[in-house]
């Protein structure tokens, strides 16, 4: 297996301030540069902010081309615009994606099993279910099975045991950067900080909550790797940290340092609990292609 062992720490240099208007040359003297010469480049007059080059270009309100990037609906190139008033070149062309509709695979008295499209959050899917509440949930960008159930019903009550226990079986498939060609577990406790955007990082002691990640290779295509991903565990951010930690970050999870795309390459593939087994078939991104 690949050695996954991190560089050691360089010890930092102190050293004094130096003016903003002083460069030291290659022979170690001193020359001033002028103010003029300090200053970053002065941006392209012809430049316009990406939500208004969007709105011309579909023809939209503004509001709604913002609306559209905040949602991370717009990339160009396969990168997703992260921000609604960055500069853009005017001749710049924008791919919008289209939200997928959520599907139904199964529901009897006990439980509800949906096909969560990406871009939805699990809430916004179960507003449109409102006999059901949520069982479980899945990241905004993560595609996959979403379990709904009648809420405080004894299936409810018996079905969260079962994820206290470690009973329940999940599986997601994640296409992650560099090449991992052999099966592992991941175990490092992670820190997780909630709030308007959640953040999880791994505890650089034992302290930390318990998260239990096994990987299994599926594909590897140039250097990607698609992965069958289980977790015995299941904390916020869980995959998501841990990739990042062995040095291979989801694709397009840009928040834990993967390269941007046009969404999160995550999918929960197969869910299973008392009797109950769904599968949920990757979407068409997951199919390996150049230019992925």
């Amino acid at each position: 297996m690949q050695s996954n062992k991190l560089p050691k720490t360089q010890k930092s240099i102190l050293s004094k301030k130096i003016p903003k208007n002083i460069k030291r040359d290659s022979k170690q003297s001193f020359k001033k540069t002028s103010n003029k010469q300090a200053q970053s480049p002065k941006t392209p007059k012809n430049t316009q902010k990406a939500y208004k080059l969007l709105a011309l270009q579909e023809n939209i309100s503004n509001n709604e081309a913002k609306s559209l990037i905040d949602k991370g609906l717009v990339s160009i190139k396969g990168k997703k615009i992260l921000i609604a008033r960055g500069l853009l070149a005017p001749n710049t062309r924008f791919s919008i994606q289209q939200i997928q509709s959520i599907k139904e695979i199964f529901q009897d008295k006990n439980i509800l099993a949906l096909e969560k499209p990406a871009f939805l959050t699990s809430e916004e899917v179960a507003k449109n279910y409102p006999q059901w509440t949520l069982l479980h949930r899945l990241d905004k960008e993560t595609s996959g099975i979403l379990l709904l159930v009648k809420d405080n019903s004894p299936f409810h009550l018996e079905a969260k045991e079962a994820f206290k226990q470690f009973q329940v079986l999940k599986q997601y498939t994640a296409i992650v950067e560099g090449i991992l060609d052999e099966e592992c577990e991941i175990t490092a406790p992670l820190i997780i900080k909630k709030g308007k955007c959640a953040k999880v990082s791994v505890s650089k002691t034992k302290e930390g909550q318990r998260a239990i990640t096994h990987i299994t290779p599926l594909e590897i295509f140039g250097k990607k790797t698609k992965l069958n991903v289980q977790i015995k565990t299941g904390k916020t951010h869980q995959i998501r940290a841990h990739l990042a930690h062995i040095k291979h970050p989801i694709i397009g999870d840009v928040l834990y340092g993967g390269k941007p795309s046009s969404r999160i390459l995550l999918h929960a593939h197969h869910v299973a609990l008392l009797g109950y087994d769904f599968i949920s078939s990757e979407p068409s991104e997951f199919i390996f292609k150049d230019n992925l």
